[in-house]
């Protein structure tokens, strides 16, 4: 367990550093005004309309970095500051989550894939740890019966979670490039405001990829306690 406890420290300072380096080019990119004075609603309207998508709504809900899309009412969810301010930071989240509604406009197969794991995950990811400790209570690092199917069961919900993060990344990615493209090829924004809204993207990438990795490192862990101490 001493390794485990140093393997999710590491993960959680990686993570940490991540956001923190996050918030901090939102921050920054959040004092940058757009030249075309459009706030974060705006640009999520305009976007829609631009790709033909009339059956999404933008609202604005609380909290920082709440920003998301929701396929199942078909809303854009922006932030209070990123629905409100005018600045690269705004335009580049808010054309971040219609890119996810013009995924799911156009059927986008790793947004598919990501949705109908969402119940799956919900309901497996909470005990999937527990069912493998017990298991390996039960000793199923010596292959012994219950513990065993105990332990294989938890570490089989452990990989769903695991599949979920890596199949968020293209999702992630895709949006964001498509966010990108639009922002430029309808001069949304000047060549510094795209420099702007390409850094802040990419830095909100890289929670979704450390993510990925640590539930990777988790499961193989896992694995290696259940599998490791037998013949």
């Amino acid at each position: 367990m001493f390794g485990y406890y140093i393997l999710i420290g590491a993960i959680a300072l990686v993570s940490w550093l991540v956001s923190n380096k996050l918030k901090q080019k939102f921050a920054f990119y959040s004092k940058r005004q757009l030249q075309n004075g459009m706030s974060g609603r705006e640009i999520a309207e305009k976007m829609l309309a631009d790709n033909g998508i009339y059956d999404v709504e933008v609202i604005s809900v609380r909290g920082q970095l709440t920003d998301h899309y929701n396929p199942k009412n078909k809303t854009v969810n922006l932030s209070e500051a990123v629905y409100n301010q005018r600045n690269a930071a705004a335009a580049a989240v808010a054309a971040h989550e219609v890119g996810h509604a013009v995924q799911h406009a156009q059927a986008y197969s790793a947004l598919g894939m990501r949705s109908a794991l969402v119940p799956i995950v919900s309901v497996t990811s909470g005990m999937s740890q527990w069912l493998v400790i017990g298991g390996l209570v039960l000793g199923a690092a010596a292959g012994v019966g219950l513990g065993y199917w105990v332990a294989i069961a938890g570490l089989a919900f452990m990989g769903f979670a695991t599949l979920f993060s890596f199949i968020t990344l293209p999702v992630e990615y895709d949006a964001s490039n498509r966010a990108l493209a639009w922002l430029k090829n309808k001069n949304m924004v000047n060549q510094q405001e795209y420099e702007g809204a390409e850094d802040a993207l990419k830095w909100a990438a890289r929670t979704y990829l450390v993510a990925a990795i640590g539930a990777l490192a988790s499961l193989l862990y896992w694995a290696l306690q259940i599998f490791g101490g037998r013949d």
